[in-house]
């Protein structure tokens, strides 16, 4: 999540505004002048980093200063769940904000319940036996909505998220990046792993680089094979009550949207 954002603000550059919401990001938030960002920021209501963010475009539209960045940084429990409302009227209404949800899969800065990014299988605080059931579908809700630019991103492929960022200031109207960030807390693994992980998940198929403009998707890292995706869910704690037949079971389902968004690309 640090790493990313260092990366976002040196592409955005100086001429940005950060809004976060009560979420693992508020800690570079912080309070008052005690800020770990290089630009202004300030923090919203859990359930309104899209609502402020508009907002704060219509203030500097007014104000003439229609070239600075409005960006919204949360994490998936601020968008998927308690955010989705304003996220959605922010897209609908066509303000030209940067909204990045880094996506660690549960409420980690509360105590690792589950979210509804959360995978099925997975252990949280609040489904101890495994999530059940299949994370939610933002991005695929979001295109559907007809936001002009989407995209997905990985905390372990950073290039691909920088060059996106860059995309998306150049977009007039509302964009999202997806980001899969792995939580070492919530995920149970070592945190010198926390690389490693993130490229699993990539490399094995089960988060797929793409992006989507005007509704036309491009999938920006294509794998001519996927690595066995049980080297994922092994190599976290999350998942160890699984039995080998579940993981194999999860691992299926999980690779078989891999070959969906590359056929989207395709149609």
């Amino acid at each position: 999540m640090e790493t990313a954002a260092r990366h976002m603000i040196e592409i955005l550059g100086p001429r940005t505004i950060i809004l976060t919401p009560p979420s693992c990001s508020a800690i570079l938030t912080g309070f008052g002048r005690e800020t770990g960002w290089t630009v202004p920021s300030f923090m919203s209501n859990l359930e309104a980093v899209a609502a402020y963010g508009s907002g704060v475009r219509e203030a500097l539209d007014i104000l003439g200063k229609g070239d600075v960045n409005v960006v919204g940084y949360a994490g998936d429990g601020g968008t998927l769940d308690i955010g989705l409302q304003a996220l959605s009227g922010a897209i609908e209404r066509g303000h030209r904000l940067i909204y990045i949800c880094y996506d660690n899969e549960a409420y980690m800065n509360t105590g690792i319940q589950r979210s509804s990014a959360t995978p099925a299988g997975a252990w949280t605080t609040t489904t101890p036996g495994g999530k059940r059931g299949d994370r939610k579908d933002i991005d695929g809700m979001l295109v559907a909505q007809g936001i002009p630019y989407l995209a997905t991103a990985s905390a372990s492929y950073i290039d691909d998220f920088r060059n996106k960022v860059a995309t998306a200031m150049k977009v007039d109207g509302p964009s999202f990046i997806h980001l899969h960030s792995a939580c070492p807390t919530g995920w149970r693994f070592n945190p010198a792993e926390t690389y490693r992980v993130g490229k699993l998940a990539v490399d094995c198929g089960l988060w797929v680089l793409y992006e989507v403009v005007n509704g036309k998707y491009r999938v920006t890292r294509k794998l001519k094979s996927l690595e066995p995706a049980s080297n994922y869910f092994t190599a976290q704690g999350r998942f160890k009550h699984l039995s080998r037949q579940e993981i194999d079971s999860l691992a299926a389902q999980a690779q078989e949207g891999y070959y969906a968004i590359v056929a989207k690309e395709n149609d």
